[in-house]
């Protein structure tokens, strides 16, 4: 199992109790649709240090890391990301793990 933690700090426009509900809603939608998808978890900061740094958290489970890339470059992952996304994002940051 794979899991692809992605944390994202937005523009300050966006980086809003009504912004980061905004992408979390939109994140639920589109993400757990794309093949390859097992869950996705998405989350914003509990505490002051937490916000301080990122707005928004996502979780995306994959069966292997194979299925990572055809997910990265599927049509609605591009359009989520470039459309979506990018007007409203400072910084993001994403890492795989294996879960063994």
């Amino acid at each position: 199992m794979i899991e692809r933690y992605v944390f994202l700090k937005l523009k300050d426009a966006d980086s809003t109790s009504d912004g980061r509900r905004e992408v979390i809603d939109h994140t639920r939608e589109v993400l757990p649709k794309i093949p390859g998808v097992r869950s996705v978890a998405v989350g914003e900061p509990a505490d002051g240090h937490a916000v301080a740094s990122w707005d928004v958290s996502i979780v995306v489970r994959f069966d292997k890391i194979e299925d990572v890339e055809p997910y990265r470059l599927h049509p609605d992952h591009r359009a989520y990301v470039d459309t979506f996304l990018k007007p409203r994002l400072e910084v993001i940051k994403a890492w795989n793990f294996d879960l063994g």
